[in-house]
């Protein structure tokens, strides 16, 4: 099942330039970072077979295996909300939030 495009989501990819893709229903949240700023957001190219292509952690990011765990997007509304409204930006797109207002969205290769 395909997750569909909110209008939020589609302003924030109009506001970017950026082509809207909906999300998987699963991503992949650094859940023990949720305390930590700024929010960071990846979205990686689906691989072959996979379910997941965001990948969101909070504050510093850690190499550690098992720093992201899979979760239904759906728990995002209550652990994470301020990332819904991106979770439609394409594949090679990342974001930085902070709890203040701070954004920005850009393609990897184009910082």
């Amino acid at each position: 099942m395909t997750a569909s495009i909110s209008a939020t989501q589609q302003r924030i990819c109009d506001k970017f330039g950026l082509p809207a893709q909906a999300p998987e229903p699963m991503v992949a949240l650094a859940i023990g970072s949720l305390d930590q700023s700024p929010i960071y957001g990846t979205r990686i190219e689906l691989p072959e077979n996979g379910t997941i292509s965001w990948f969101i952690h909070c504050g510093q990011h850690d190499d550690a295996s098992g720093f992201y765990q899979p979760l239904h997007a759906e728990h995002l509304q209550e652990m994470l909300p301020q990332v819904l409204d991106y979770l439609a930006l394409p594949s090679g797109a990342k974001f930085i939030l902070d709890r203040e207002g701070y954004e920005d969205v850009w393609l990897e290769g184009q910082e």
